[in-house]
């Protein structure tokens, strides 16, 4: 899973090329100019949010919605998976040995955890998103590496047969890896491609008589990668253009160990997630036959990006799961330690802490689920949701299990309390599916894209088109969360629609400053989608709390406690956040890209030691 890394051509496909993106402008535009292309609408609330737009229908109400039969058919799942995941499977000497035994791995997949997705006519469970995140959080609570395993095989591995696949591949393939009998791998990064998924190196030729593939690869930190029998392979491929030229394009393969040429390095040594298997894997002169080609010849850039989309909500599944354990045992610590005389749950820091681990967790929780449900319900445009909901619950479960190693004190650092292996764990899902940094510049120059296109349609509208943007930069809340939240939730509510309408107003202004020079301001984009990102999570929450606080019974108004302090303290953030993004910052950038280049050219840190100089 260390290939799951999302690509800056991700981003560059959302603002690439010098006229992809045509910022609004305060001049009316030229009469000669053709007329620009209408720009769509999007029903995301991530995507309208860039337009200071509050479209609540994919928020709410709370779109979870598992019937009867469901809810049946993944207890019959989570009670065996549970019991096999205290019982039979040892995290700790996973962790110790670097390697899951083969013999767990099967025992597991008896359990259909190999095939959740898959539907039951390839031997699958047949269950859906929501199902399966469920699944993957029980996972992430017990055992970070095994969900690694778990995510690598089915949430990438042969995820892209089961979604572009012909019916032949999903015959052939699908059976074997939804029950365990085969594993599976995602093959993307090479040693020079992490992040941008198009500088793939990879080739692929056609044979002459047309009838195969011919594939040379060096593929890097593959999980599974050491024992996997089918791979999803990304490769170079040179494509005839319609004008008579060729040029190369990445292209998606489903390999079999067993065509040959294929082979892997030693597991990698890592900080965590060691119970799961990391390996080189070449493949040289690897005859791939044509039937497996994944999709159509030069569009693997789109069948990758399609599958790490598709499967993304396995990390927040995996790190809500991984909240809940560290915030458990922070319970356990905190009302039994005493120091000065009480127990330390008695002290003001202490509560603070673990109340912000609970709000956290819950907000992270309630992404999740709106996340999944929405694409059970068949909503395609959830890009920017996806990357939101990785980040924040990557992030939050991180700081979250640091205060709990925090909370234990010196306890916390030891072996025998577990934190510090989870604290390991969590520290790739920062990196991997989309390293943080890059999904921050992919959801803020996403967003800024769509209400750029927005902002020159309405520009283009001649003079009552300039004024109601004129008009439009300074128009207040629209007051939309109020009549759809629990009423204990309004001023909340209230603080919601002050962050959406601050917050577009922002990017419009910052749009009209800096035109389509926002794609080099990183500074001001990431800030922008720091705040993007709060603010979904506090409509999450608020959405997650009003819904559930029907019948939540007695634990209603903790659950209002919960959602309205993360409201309070998120809005903060979020204000902030915009406030730097909207300060004249020319003056810090050059500062900081002073500082960073002076250093990389003298090629380390040039500051002289104070003894050398006092």
């Amino acid at each position: 899973m260390l290939s799951r890394l999302a690509p800056s051509a991700a981003v560059r496909s959302a603002v690439s090329g010098s006229n992809a993106v045509r910022f609004a402008s305060a001049a009316a535009p030229k009469k000669e100019k053709a007329a620009a292309k209408a720009p769509q609408d999007s029903e995301s609330f991530c995507m309208n949010l860039f337009r200071g737009k509050a479209i609540v229908d994919q928020v709410f109400p709370y779109p979870l919605n598992l019937d009867d039969e469901r809810k049946e058919t993944l207890q019959m799942i989570l009670d065996p998976t549970t019991k096999f995941l205290s019982e039979v499977n040892d995290v700790v000497k996973n962790d110790e040995n670097a390697e899951t035994p083969m013999a767990t791995l099967k025992q597991f997949a008896e359990l259909g955890a190999f095939g959740a997705l898959v539907p039951p006519e390839y031997e699958g469970a047949g269950m859906n998103n929501t199902q399966m995140a469920r699944l993957a959080e029980i996972v992430g609570s017990h055992d970070l590496g095994l969900g690694v395993i778990m995510g690598a095989h089915q949430s990438i591995g042969y995820k892209g047969i089961l979604l572009v696949g012909t019916e032949e591949q999903k015959n052939k393939y699908l059976p074997d890896l939804a029950t365990g009998r085969k594993f599976a791998a995602f093959c993307l990064t090479e040693p020079t491609t992490g992040s941008d998924a198009n500088s793939v190196r990879s080739t692929a030729r056609k044979s002459e008589d047309g009838s195969h593939y011919i594939l040379n690869a060096n593929k890097i930190f593959i999980s599974n990668g050491g024992f996997a029998d089918v791979f999803t392979v990304f490769a170079q491929m040179p494509i005839k253009q319609a004008d008579g030229t060729t040029k190369n394009k990445v292209t998606a393969f489903i390999v079999e160990r067993g065509f040959g040429g294929v082979t892997n390095g030693p597991p990698e040594k890592k900080m965590g997630i060691k119970g799961s298997n990391t390996a080189v894997v070449d493949f040289e002169n690897v005859k791939i036959p044509k039937e497996n080609l994944l999709g159509a010849e030069g569009e693997g850039f789109k069948v990758a990006m399609n599958i790490l989309n598709n499967g993304r909500f396995g990390i927040p599944a995996a790190m809500v799961g991984a909240q809940k354990h560290c915030i458990k045992k922070t319970i356990e610590q905190v009302t039994t330690r005493e120091q000065f005389g009480s127990k330390i749950e008695e002290y003001g820091d202490v509560q603070e802490k673990l109340t912000n681990m609970i709000a956290k967790q819950y907000a992270c929780e309630s992404i999740l689920y709106i996340l999944a449900s929405n694409m059970d319900r068949g909503v395609q445009d959830y890009q920017v949701e996806a990357a939101i909901a990785k980040v924040f619950t990557s992030e939050c479960a991180w700081t979250t299990c640091d205060d709990a190693i925090q909370l234990h004190g010196g306890m916390g650092f030891m072996k025998e309390t577990g934190l510090e292996r989870v604290l390991r764990d969590l520290r790739i899902f920062r990196i991997f599916e989309g390293a943080n940094d890059i999904m921050r510049i992919f959801v803020g120059l996403t967003g800024i894209q769509h209400a750029g296109k927005h902002l020159q349609a309405q520009a283009s509208g001649g003079i009552g088109g300039m004024i109601g943007l004129a008009l439009g930069r300074f128009s207040g809340p629209s007051g939309a969360f109020d009549s759809v939240v629990d009423p204990a939730l309004k001023t909340s509510a209230a603080s919601l629609d002050n962050c959406v309408s601050l917050f577009g107003r922002t990017v419009q202004d910052l749009i009209v400053k800096h035109k389509k020079g926002i794609i080099h301001r990183q500074f001001e984009v990431t800030r922008v989608a720091e705040a993007a990102i709060d603010i979904y999570a506090m409509a999450a929450t608020l959405s997650r709390c009003t819904e559930t606080a029907k019948t939540a019974g007695t634990v209603a108004d903790y659950e209002r406690k919960v959602a309205n302090y993360f409201c309070e303290t998120a809005a903060v953030r979020v204000v902030n956040h915009l406030k730097e993004a909207s300060a004249s910052n020319d003056t810090l950038v050059s500062t900081i890209k002073d500082i960073a280049k002076t250093a990389c050219n003298n090629g380390a840190n040039p500051i002289a030691h104070p003894i050398d100089i006092v």
